[in-house]
């Protein structure tokens, strides 16, 4: 490989470190409002949110969102071991288990 190649990987790979590590050096010394801490907690929630709407919408060129039918019936169960168990390793054991039943026998 050429310089030009490493040159690029390390490049790279400082653009996708610095985004996840600088607000923990940035915020290690800052000292937040209770408000903001209370908005910073839901943070998480919202980010899960976003990617579980994203994972179960299909939207084509100039139609509505439509719902993966597969995707939607494989939560059923997931939601309920997440809310009885709160354990992330059954949740996606769950929803991992529940999806390949569903493609097996669909």
């Amino acid at each position: 490989m050429t310089n030009n190649y490493w040159l690029l990987i390390l490049g790279a790979g400082l653009v996708t470190w610095l985004p996840r590590i600088l607000p923990f050096v940035i915020s290690r010394n800052v000292t937040f409002s209770p408000r903001f801490r209370q908005v910073l907690d839901y943070l998480p929630l919202c980010i899960l949110a976003a990617l579980l709407f994203q994972s179960l919408l299909t939207i084509e060129d100039g139609g509505l969102p439509r719902l993966k039918l597969e995707e939607t019936l494989a939560c059923i169960p997931t939601f309920l071991v997440g809310y009885y168990t709160k354990d992330l390793m059954k949740i996606v054991i769950t929803g991992i288990i529940t999806i390949a039943l569903i493609r097996l026998i669909g």
